[in-house]
């Protein structure tokens, strides 16, 4: 007796496991900011923003410091003396240089213009002397002549990428959020399915129990008491796997979402308040302004054009021109360096041209051509179905809402033709094949209900993310930042 007494205040003294009431809006939210999925996400979107601005840095003046200090040597060198003959002399020096350059890439030509200063100091220790030499000041052009200019394509491309990248962050956002309603409604089923075999193992054990009663007083037959048990083993078994299922169903949601609590999740039906309107011209307007794949579709043909102006460029001369102009100066002194430096010229022209290559760069030249076509029908092809999908996911919202209506009302109806039913059966008016019948009736129709509202927002958010527009707010979907 005490230990009955014992177990029975221990067991009232046991906390009850905490509930967590939790939205639809609360897990999509979570999703969004704090899953790994998120994070994933706003790490790529800041590693193409400094690509991007590698690329940018890449157009501003650039200041580089060269230098060659300390460079001592010691070894045998081999010298030609005036006889022919040759000779091993030992060498002992130092060969250290300085050079501070500006440079400036120019984008509409290729070109780079620098401008530079150069101080080299050679000290030969075996016959104890010393030796100045640079370049005082000197600007200079390096031009590629007739080549492909990679630099001018790439102003063109690489704001498209950037806008791509940009335009994605929002996107990837919006695929969270769908996948976390995807997690959500298979935690909201498991939870309608336990609720449902809670409710009628309850119903069963208690119908169970009035048949006993009528069986006792030979009002109903013994086929009904075992279609009544079995009935009851098949709640349990199905209450069986639903309790495992919302097990299973809680540990993805709270993972994905990034939810740390041991709470039971207790999930609330996302009713919609109201049903946006969605017009086809809107959304297919705001997925074209919005959509990183709108972006891609010019940066494709940028990029396809690129190859042929590349192909054609590599078929012709390929020439560069170089020249400076500066002041340079030697002498044994440091200071004497600076003192009436002497002019300092260089101009090349350096060219190559294909004269016998069997057809190749012609070959290159239709391949890329060949290429570009390809690229247009692609885009073209790509530009229908994006719109189709635009449509065809327009149309299969308005439908679901239509859809949700009538589940609503096929549930409602379910219910309560099935307490009828139950009321009816204890009564004993009522066969227990129609209360079966009504049974399965009342338990699909809260599941269709459950699946079609799944649906509803399943597209909802599939709309979000095909156009970047929210229909409830009626306004863009903007990114975390503007960069």
């Amino acid at each position: 007796m005490k230990i009955f007494i014992f177990l029975l205040l221990f067991s009232s003294a046991a906390p009850a496991q905490e509930i967590r009431q939790l939205s639809l809006p609360e897990a999509v939210e979570m999703a969004r900011t704090q899953s790994i999925a998120a994070r994933q996400a706003a790490t790529t979107k800041e590693t193409r923003y400094w690509e991007y601005r590698t690329y940018q840095s890449g157009f501003k003046p650039q200041l580089l410091l060269e230098s060659r200090l300390p460079a001592f040597s010691r070894s045998f060198q081999e010298v030609v003396q005036p006889d022919g003959t040759i000779q091993f002399q030992p060498v002992r020096n130092n060969n250290s240089s300085l050079g501070l350059s500006l440079e400036q890439q120019v984008s509409r030509t290729g070109a780079t213009i620098y401008a530079t200063s150069q101080l080299q100091r050679f000290d030969d220790f075996n016959r104890r002397s010393t030796l100045y030499n640079g370049t005082v000041f000197a600007v200079g052009l390096s031009q590629p002549l007739f080549q492909f200019n990679a630099m001018k394509w790439a102003g063109k491309i690489e704001p498209l990428k950037y806008e791509e990248s940009r335009l994605a962050f929002p996107e990837s956002l919006e695929e969270i959020a769908a996948t976390a309603n995807t997690l959500f409604f298979q935690l909201l089923l498991a939870q309608v399915n336990q609720n449902i075999s809670e409710t009628n193992l309850k119903n069963t054990s208690d119908i169970l129990g009035i048949a006993d009663e009528k069986y006792e007083l030979g009002k109903n037959s013994r086929n009904e008491i075992l279609q009544l048990q079995l009935e009851q083993l098949k709640a349990r078994k199905a209450l069986a796997s639903a309790k495992r299922d919302v097990e299973i169903s809680a540990l993805n949601l709270k993972t994905y979402i990034g939810l740390q609590t041991n709470a039971k999740l207790e999930l609330q039906e996302p009713l919609p308040a109201t049903t946006p309107f969605v017009s086809a011209e809107t959304a297919l307007r705001e997925a074209f302004a919005n959509r990183p794949d709108a972006v891609a579709f010019g940066r494709r043909l940028l990029e396809a054009e690129r190859e042929v102006a590349r192909a054609k460029a590599e078929r012709g001369v390929n020439a560069s021109l170089n020249a400076s102009l500066g002041f340079s100066n030697r002498s044994q002194a440091l200071g004497d360096l600076y003192n009436h430096p002497k002019n300092q010229e260089l101009v090349t022209i350096e060219f190559t041209m294909p004269i016998l290559d069997w057809g190749r760069s012609e070959a290159r030249l239709k391949t890329s051509e060949a290429n570009r076509q390809l690229a247009q029908y692609a885009v073209e092809q790509d530009k229908q179905n994006f719109q189709q999908e635009i449509y065809t996911q327009v149309t299969l919202f308005e439908m679901l809402k239509d859809q949700l209506a009538l589940t609503t009302n096929a549930d409602s109806i379910a219910a309560e033709k099935y307490q009828i039913a139950q009321e009816r059966y204890v009564l004993g008016n009522l066969s227990i094949t129609d209360l079966s019948i009504a049974f399965a009736e009342k338990d699909q129709a809260r599941r269709d209900f459950i699946d079609v509202l799944h649906d509803y927002w399943a597209a909802f958010y599939q709309l979000r993310r095909l156009t970047l527009y929210d229909f409830e707010k009626q306004e863009k979907i903007a990114t975390a930042s503007n960069r």
